[in-house]
């Protein structure tokens, strides 16, 4: 008997390969019509049927039996450890398959590389192992898994020569067309492997429209018609490539799936709080059991809406089972990076569509990961949208240059002239320079401040502390994060006056409307944003300013944005001081300060040309999927639980330690995820400790249980009875708190 498996349970080689078979047919089923070359799925096949048997090796099928405690016998090796995949395609009786050679390099590697190893295949040693013991299993391979092995007359060059590690396959080396059937079979290889190990499927819903289930219900809720122009465009599109550039209130939610029609589509924004709204949206209010949650604190919030299937729903993600997957960037474009196990990834892409919400919320960096993306997408037979409320012109201008704008490719705008939200006054001083005015306006409306940094955001709360003041920033724990996030909301619909002091975290995540804005100057698309959480989709029913723009002494002008960037805002918005802020004309702001005859010379288009250019000359296999994940994260920041927290939970923390059930852990450990926040990783770097807690593994070695977490002894202010305080402070805690040396 020859096992594949011995956790979760037992499972034979027969019966991994038969589960990678049923899910081959599912996915030849749903997608023979997007991958249309019948060699591409025969070759698939015969890579699914081959690509465990080097399991059959001595050592592997010995520790298999001594695990599970058997009475077989298997003859000891000499050889010691080999990685299996290395050794299944010399069970390829490739000399009998009317295969060209191209074709056989490409077989031959997606089983050899199924499973990336740091050590690489040598070639006369696995040749060896091949003549000395694989030899003796043909005839046990014929009769259990009943599949043909090699003739005694097939050369083994027709294995061992791609089989070498310098002619491993890439796109710059062999060419378009050997690279992108590497990439199809490799890639969807993968996916059959990891869904069958996994034991869920590895597709949902092939047959489901997206577009009809959104369509249905619009009408049920708004009326037979109940389209708007952008979405009755996307609708009429579904077979295009679409870059739409629409203002706030167009639905273009809604119109996003009304474009993905009857195609797997994964659904990006730059916000996990926005995607964990638009999840519920979908499973809730459409009623769409099936669509999955893939992003850092996924887990946590499936299990918190308390859904029987979440755990269910959690593993389809991970494994991009879903029809539709709401995700962020770093979970699924991630392969321009071509890290090791790229593949699988780039491979869905063939017969998917990605939808791109806000790309302007990205930095240069990122944007230029994003491009490369797409034009992979689009290489690979894949489709794209790109939906947002502003498009810098260069990245149009770099998306032309690639030659994605073609006749399969539409731009357009839609803005409402008709709607004039924003009145706009620059004022030439600092934010803290207008206290009187604020508390004056806010005596008989609802005033949101927005500024670039936590710092002044503290600053400007204490200066203008009352009982109607409010402050919301990133430096509070999930936890209370999450009760201020939604006392925002609450403040925002309800009949009431007041003043709320934020930061650039209610640009996009926090779906609200206030009466004015007084805000200090930020980049154009990131002050866009903010005009949108006033008048959100009111009109103008004045004649004063609405929004006061405020251009001195700005914080975060050095580090949090390019001081470029601001100083051609300021100069393009002195046009319209005082005046109305058409929609146009924020497109149009968009458009003159992102093209390329302002930014010359300016950092942000020197970093966004290097990024262009080191994706472009990127050599394979230089990133583990985890580099990638984080370079694409750009994460400057790291976890901490503030040290009066962190005593107050010491007993869940010493649970978690105790626990040795992976389910009971993994819940406990979303637990400690509420008493945590992100800070940026250059502050309070004395103040922080590791937390000193450990749990023994099966190879009985110890290791953190929170290893990316640590304690910060800084002051931390919050009262949830009133939701008042400034979160963390810059105060180190008294000498009499007990700090780890």
């Amino acid at each position: 008997m020859l096992i594949a498996k011995t956790r979760p349970e037992m499972e034979t080689l027969k019966e991994h390969t038969d589960e990678l078979l049923k899910r081959f047919t599912v996915l030849k089923n749903a997608y023979s019509e997007k991958i249309p070359e019948y060699k591409i799925w025969d070759i698939l096949y015969k890579a699914a049927q081959y690509h465990d048997l080097g399991k059959v090796n001595n050592d592997f099928q010995g520790k298999m039996h001594k695990a599970l405690k058997t009475n077989e016998a298997v003859h000891p090796s000499h050889f010691g450890h080999i990685p299996h995949n290395y050794l299944s395609p010399f069970f390829l009786p490739v000399s009998s398959w009317d295969l060209s050679e191209e074709e056989r390099r490409v077989l031959v590697q997606a089983i050899a590389y199924h499973h990336e190893r740091n050590t690489k295949p040598d070639v006369s040693f696995l040749t060896k192992v091949y003549q000395e013991e694989l030899l003796n299993h043909f005839d046990e391979i014929k009769k259990e898994m009943e599949l043909s092995v090699p003739d005694k007359n097939q050369k083994k060059f027709k294995i061992t020569n791609p089989l070498k590690p310098k002619d491993r396959i890439t796109e710059i080396k062999d060419g378009r067309d050997t690279y992108y059937l590497y990439i199809l079979i490799k890639g969807l290889l993968h996916r059959l492997d990891h869904a069958a190990s996994a034991h869920i499927p590895v597709e949902v819903d092939t047959n489901v429209n997206i577009a009809d289930l959104t369509h249905n219900y619009m009408q049920e809720n708004f009326g037979e018609r109940s389209l708007r122009p952008l979405q009755e465009y996307t609708y009429q599109n579904q077979n295009k490539n679409l870059i739409i550039i629409a203002q706030t209130g167009m639905g273009k939610t809604e119109a996003s799936l009304l474009w993905a029609g009857n195609d797997k589509t994964f659904f990006t924004l730059p916000i996990r709080v926005s995607l964990n709204a638009l999840y519920d949206r979908v499973h809730s209010d459409m009623n769409y059991k099936n669509v999955g949650l893939l992003h850092g604190t996924s887990a946590s919030h499936l299990d918190k809406n308390g859904d029987e299937d979440w755990e269910i729903i959690f593993d389809q993600s991970q494994n991009f089972s879903n029809k539709l997957l709401f995700t962020t960037i770093d979970q699924i474009l991630k392969f321009p990076f071509k890290f090791k196990g790229y593949e699988k990834f780039f491979a869905t892409m063939a017969y998917s569509k990605v939808i791109i919400d806000e790309i302007q919320a990205y930095n240069p960096w990122i944007v230029a990961v994003l491009l490369k993306a797409i034009e992979m997408i689009h290489k690979i037979g894949g489709k794209f949208m790109i939906m947002t409320a502003t498009m810098p012109q260069i990245y149009l201008d770099e998306l032309a240059d690639r030659g994605i704008l073609d006749d399969n490719t539409i731009v357009n705008e839609f803005v409402d002239e008709s709607l004039i939200r924003h009145r706009i006054s620059l004022q030439d001083m600092g934010i803290y320079d207008d206290k009187d005015r604020i508390v004056e306006m806010a005596t008989n409306q609802k005033v949101l401040i927005i500024v670039n940094t936590v710092d002044r955001a503290i600053d400007l709360f204490k200066q203008l502390e009352g009982e109607n003041v409010h402050l919301l920033h990133s430096r509070f724990v999930q936890r209370d994060r999450a009760l201020l996030e939604n006392e925002i909301k609450r403040f925002a619909d309800e009949e009431t006056n007041g003043i709320w002091i934020t930061t650039q975290l209610v640009e996009a995540s926090i779906d609200i409307d206030f009466d004015i804005l007084f805000t200090e100057l930020s980049t154009i698309d990131s002050l866009l944003q903010r005009l949108g959480r006033c008048y959100r989709n009111r009109k103008l029913d004045h004649e004063n300013s609405n929004v006061y723009i405020y251009t001195d002494d700005v914080s975060g002008s050095k580090y949090v944005y390019d001081e470029d960037i601001l100083n051609l805002t300021e100069k393009y918005l002195l046009a319209y001081d005082t005046k109305l802020l058409s929609e146009k004309n924020k497109v149009e702001l968009v458009k003159k300060i992102y093209s390329k005859e302002e930014l010359q010379g300016t950092k942000f288009y020197e970093q966004f040309n290097n990024a262009v250019h080191k994706l472009n000359y990127l050599e394979d296999y230089q990133y583990t999927n985890d580099e990638a994940q984080e370079i694409l994260r750009g994460i400057q920041s790291v976890t901490v639980i503030p040290r009066v927290i962190y005593d107050e939970i010491i007993d869940l923390l010493e649970a978690l330690e105790k626990e040795l059930n992976s389910q009971d852990r993994t819940r406990l450990r979303r637990e400690v995820d509420n008493y945590t926040v992100s800070i940026p990783k250059h502050k309070y770097r004395s103040e922080r400790t590791p937390i000193d807690l450990y749990q023994t593994g099966k190879d009985g070695r110890k290791y953190n249980i929170l290893p990316n977490v640590e304690i910060l002894d800084v002051e931390y202010d919050f009262d949830s009875e009133t939701l008042r305080g400034i979160g963390l402070s810059d105060k180190q805690v008294s000498e009499n708190s007990f700090i780890l040396d």
